[in-house]
């Protein structure tokens, strides 16, 4: 092999000096540089390998950033933030202050647009493209690549229908890997399916019945084929849709043959592929399983139950039930409001629908939140996996708007336990009887008890619903917490030398408020604290200030939480310090407090 290519490429203008029979050494190169710095730092992995030969054949061909280039949620733009000058700060990736893990606007020229959830590349480049068009400006090329289960979202039909009926000098370049997070589900795939195996669609094909000058598929692993594909649909107006074939993981063999694993797959051995395993003897279980393996105890139990998630089975844990009772375990793809939905009608017939939505991702179905369900008051159990700060994934998929964009629907109950056994007893409550829809939060991460499986699991109690719970009496300071970020407050209190001053509310329930344990905090204490992991800006804290303010109390009140602006990267610790929510904070926030009064 001959000289290192990637030492000297730091620009998209560098590589195109490079003749086209050294790519294929570049696209190595870039695969090696990859795998070496994610195998140490972590991150996403197999989407990236996937695509190295498109990357470089997209900054080869296109004369980015004047030419606009979109990832469709970005998993696989680490080819491509290597290449366009973030090379010798790669290895910040996903870290406190480094760069993003997601394109971003703000870092670099070359991200044309800021993305982190799935299927806005298609709306994102027509924009641009329309507005190029408006401008004047009828050479400028529109990239949006996107992936085989992206595509299945009703976002991106949106913007494809759109797109056919314009002018608009938009590339829509399909990456198919048949694989998003966990892998690809439901008719879409199958239509694909059977177009990479030259059966029937490819003479009645869907995307040129939506106008697009349709071409492929091709090998997208296949540099070659790739550029000479791209330069010929340079020369075409309009918009254009190119099908290529990738394999995730490409060239890392594990990365290949695993490829849900290998998505994310933490620490692994650069050489050999093989993942480095984690000290897990005996840690507290996720929360994400105590949900899965919960659910499927109940579900057996309960011929009514039925569990529903929008395309993260694996990440959710709702996995346990699909693979025991596949016929009331639904995967329905990247379509957050069609989940939504989907769980009203299944509610309306009298089925227990449990509907397992990120917290971030959630926002995409609020109006089907409102009006599909709270609206008509039907009982859908909503599992909010990852509320609050998620750490490395930063801004894009922090859930820490939900209590405040979801305490102001009528109907609906808002809940957040405190560890692993309230989050299993709510569980099994809401399927006994429920009234009304009913939200139920909880973090990414690991709980607090090694041994809930063995002691605890199976073992249930029903929740009162509405109802706050003491957890430690005190004299002159009320601490107010919902959530697991109360076990931060539990462990400052335990670390102060004479915490009698201090009690400790458990406000698991948002709504319904516990009024009467509320009005007894504000007539006993003059000092209250509210601690949360969501934005201050109307969550738990803004509720307790409208409580006092309502009922004329002048007890003085402080609010913890997320501040009013957005939570970049880094690991949840450091995120937890940066906004004064971290144990060794609340220990002086608590003595500064006792010693003022």
């Amino acid at each position: 092999m001959l000289k290192n290519l990637l030492s000297n490429i730091n620009n998209p203008s560098d590589l195109r000096l490079l003749d086209e029979a050294q790519l294929p050494q570049l696209a190595q190169e870039l695969r090696d540089f990859i795998i070496d710095i994610v195998s140490v730092k972590e991150g996403h992995l197999g989407a990236s390998l996937g695509v190295i030969e498109l990357t470089i054949a997209l900054h080869y061909v296109f004369k980015t950033p004047n030419d606009l280039l979109i990832w469709d949620v970005g998993h696989q733009a680490y080819g491509h933030k290597i290449l366009t000058g973030r090379k010798d700060i790669f290895h910040t990736n996903r870290q406190l202050n480094g760069i993003s893990g997601f394109p971003k606007r703000s870092e670099s020229e070359y991200d044309a647009f800021g993305v982190g959830h799935s299927s806005t590349s298609i709306s994102a480049a027509l924009g641009m493209a329309i507005a190029s068009n408006l401008n004047g400006d009828f050479n400028k090329q529109h990239i949006a690549v996107i992936g085989d289960a992206s595509i299945a979202s009703g976002m991106a039909f949106e913007g494809l229908n759109h797109a056919g009926v314009t002018n608009a000098n938009l590339l829509v370049i399909l990456n198919d890997n048949a694989i998003g997070i966990d892998p690809s589900v439901g008719a879409l795939k199958k239509y694909l399916t059977a177009v990479k195996e030259g059966k029937n669609p490819r003479q009645n094909n869907m995307i040129k019945s939506l106008n697009f000058n349709y071409s492929g598929p091709i090998d997208g692993n296949d540099i070659f084929a790739v550029i000479k594909e791209l330069k010929r649909l340079q020369k075409v107006k309009g918009p254009k849709f190119l099908h290529v074939i990738t394999t995730k993981g490409k060239g890392l063999q594990q990365a290949e043959e695993n490829q849900v694993q290998y998505h994310a797959p933490g620490k692994f051995d650069p050489i050999t592929g093989e993942i480095i395993p984690k000290q897990e003897e005996n840690l507290p279980p996720k929360y994400q399983d105590v949900f899965g393996l919960t659910l499927l105890d109940l579900a057996q139990k309960n011929q009514k139950i039925v569990g529903i998630t929008p395309a993260m089975p694996t990440g959710s844990s709702l996995k346990f039930m699909m693979d025991a009772i596949p016929e009331r375990a639904f995967d329905v793809g990247i379509a957050e409001q069609h989940a939504v939905t989907l769980a009203a009608g299944m509610a309306t017939q009298g089925l227990t629908v449990y509907c397992n939505i990120y917290s971030t991702f959630l926002q995409r179905a609020y109006d089907q939140v409102i009006h599909d369900v709270a609206l008509q008051n039907l009982p859908v159990i909503f599992c909010l996996d990852r509320a609050g700060l998620v750490g490395e994934d930063g801004a894009t998929h922090h859930g820490v708007f939900d209590i405040a964009y979801l305490r102001c629907i009528p109907n609906l109950i808002i809940y957040a336990p405190l560890n692993e056994i309230a989050l299993q007893n709510i569980l099994y409550t809401t399927q006994l009887e429920l009234h009304h829809p009913i939200a139920i939060r909880y973090p990414r991460g690991r709980g607090m008890l090694t041994n809930w499986k063995e002691n605890y699991f199976g073992n249930y109690q029903t929740i009162s619903i509405g109802k706050a719970n003491c957890l430690k009496e005190g004299t002159k300071l009320a601490i107010l917490s919902n959530g697991t970020i109360g076990n931060n407050v539990i462990q400052a209190l335990d670390e102060i030398n004479n915490p009698s001053e201090m009690a400790h509310y458990d406000f698991a329930f948002v709504k319904p408020l516990d009024d009467k344990t509320l009005h007894s905090i504000f007539k006993t204490f003059k000092n209250i604290i509210t601690i949360e992991d969501g934005t201050i800006i109307g969550g738990f804290g803004s509720e307790i200030l409208e409580f006092a303010a309502k009922n004329n109390y002048l007890t003085k009140v402080q609010t913890l939480g997320i501040p009013d602006h957005f939570i970049e990267q880094g690991s949840i610790n450091q995120l937890q310090q940066h906004c004064g929510i971290d144990v060794k904070t609340l220990k002086s926030v608590f003595l500064s407090y006792i010693e003022s009064i």
